[in-house]
């Protein structure tokens, strides 16, 4: 496949290709071209053009589009999560969910938009005011940059590309190297559904070199990034170079609390959806497992068996459970994890083996709140790690132990003290009585600490895309 710049496909001019292999065969599946920075470059300055256009088209105008591409995204959701499926190693039922959310996203910002009137502050509301009436329109950023990661690229897409599209703004879209395929297809798709030259564009390339060229180029009115905490502090200096908005939701290493009287089969199907969905390569998954030592045994046990019950095995089959991870580097990261935390003390129950990209469900015993794995380390692969815990406060204190507040959860019959911690926890989102794993397209999505700035969805993400004027009709009624 190629890049969009400039309103034409094409390939880098140095010649340089990326790769995209599928992680489950170790087959190619298509190259994309690996762009400079002047040729980033160029592609802003096209997208900076040719949104002036777009702008001023009616909301509308901008709506027929968007509802053009998710009826296309439907037609071709065979090839689309085939695509998905093959590029990122996830099961072939999941990569179909992710395509349909298309249908939920992208048409709930559609009605979204269209009623967002703005406010009014009538004249005599403050002193002095008897006279004056003022009101707030919702005017384009201009260039919006959208950084997406590879775990769930569709659901991203939504929650960055189309509402910026439906503001007013050009998008400039990069995604994840290891599997832009899905992402680009759906560029072709909005090009189709009536997108001006310009006004959509996708760039490939690594982050060092096209990553930074998007983020420091003084064209750029915002940056959308759904990726690590080290790519979004880089990301958040460079925009801070030039006045530019920055929106990021990063890591994670969410809290999972099972309680002595909580539900433990609910628990643990629970954690079969929070920690092994896309094979654990979740930012919001559970994967801290906090549960109370009365329980434990009995939690153990009862997910030993479930994890026996799952199939793992080729993403392509409409039977596998479990597929790989996105690549062979990332289940060799998660291979060294295990390791180090065995090494400090934790047992392997089940699981702990390798075999290229495909990395078994684990679950680790004898987790102490002092390991890394209880802090900071965040794995970003289908590994279950049990802390035991004897207090409720205990817990809550190993929970904010981390770095990183992006979900959290506990499972419990008491309603009240289940509320009570959702206070307590410091963290974006909180589930009671399931896993952290939750995000509908309506909620106010984001993390606290380093887990990232700003929140996405339709709540709120129109207005992130967008300006706010105050118009005053001064002295209107005098």
């Amino acid at each position: 496949m190629k890049s969009l710049i400039c309103g034409k496909w094409t390939d880098a001019q140095s010649g340089k290709k990326i790769d995209v292999i599928n992680p489950a065969t170790g087959k190619l599946v298509d190259t994309v071209p690996s762009l400079s920075k002047e040729e980033v470059d160029k592609a802003i300055d096209y997208a900076y053009n040719a949104q002036k256009a777009w702008e001023d088209k009616s909301v509308v105008e901008r709506c027929e589009v968007l509802i053009k591409f998710a009826s296309l995204v439907n037609e071709n959701k065979d090839d689309l999560a085939t695509t998905l499926c093959k590029e990122t190693g996830k099961p072939i039922k999941e990569a179909y969910n992710e395509i349909a959310n298309i249908q939920i996203g992208v048409l709930g910002y559609v009605e979204k938009v269209k009623h967002e009137y703005g406010n009014m502050v009538y004249r005599g509301t403050e002193a002095g005011q008897e006279n004056t009436i003022q009101y707030t329109i919702q005017q384009p950023l201009g260039v919006v940059v959208a950084i997406i990661p590879f775990n769930f690229p569709s659901d991203i897409f939504i929650n960055k590309v189309p509402p910026a599209l439906l503001m007013g703004n050009s998008v400039i879209l990069k995604p994840a190297s290891v599997n832009p395929l899905t992402l680009t297809k759906y560029v072709k798709l909005l090009e189709k559904a009536g997108t001006p030259s310009g006004v959509i564009s996708v760039v490939h390339g690594s982050g060092s070199v096209v990553g930074k060229a998007l983020t420091s180029n003084k064209k750029v009115a915002m940056v959308s990034l759904t990726g690590s905490t080290a790519a979004g502090i880089d990301a958040a200096k460079n925009c801070a170079e030039h006045c530019a908005h920055s929106s990021l939701e990063l890591g994670g290493n969410d809290a999972f609390i099972l309680m002595d009287d909580g539900d433990v089969d609910l628990a643990v199907n629970e954690t079969v959806w929070g920690r092994l969905y896309n094979t654990g390569q979740v930012c919001c998954a559970s994967k801290r497992f906090l549960v109370h030592n009365k329980v434990k045994d009995e939690f153990i046990r009862k997910m030993t068996d479930k994890i026996k019950s799952l199939k793992v095995g080729n993403p392509m089959d409409k039977d596998t459970d479990i597929g790989c991870l996105v690549s062979e580097d990332a289940a060799i990261e998660v291979e060294k994890q295990v390791n180090q935390t065995v090494k400090e003390g934790a047992k392997i129950v089940i699981g702990g083996h390798r075999n290229g990209a495909f990395y078994e469900p684990t679950i680790l015993d004898n987790v102490t709140k002092d390991m890394e794995v209880a802090k900071d380390m965040e794995i970003f692969g289908p590994v279950i790690p049990v802390i035991g815990f004897d207090s409720l406060d205990e817990a809550i204190k190993i929970a904010n132990q981390s770095i990183y507040g992006l979900s959290g959860c506990i499972i419990t019959k008491d309603i009240s003290r289940a509320i009570k911690v959702s206070e307590k926890m410091q963290c974006g989102g909180f589930v009671i009585n399931g896993a952290s794993f939750f995000r509908s397209f309506e909620q106010p999505f984001g993390g606290w600490k380093y887990s990232g700035i700003g929140n996405e969805g339709i709540m709120t993400t129109l207005k992130e895309m967008s300006r706010t004027k105050t118009v005053i009709l001064k002295n209107i009624t005098k």
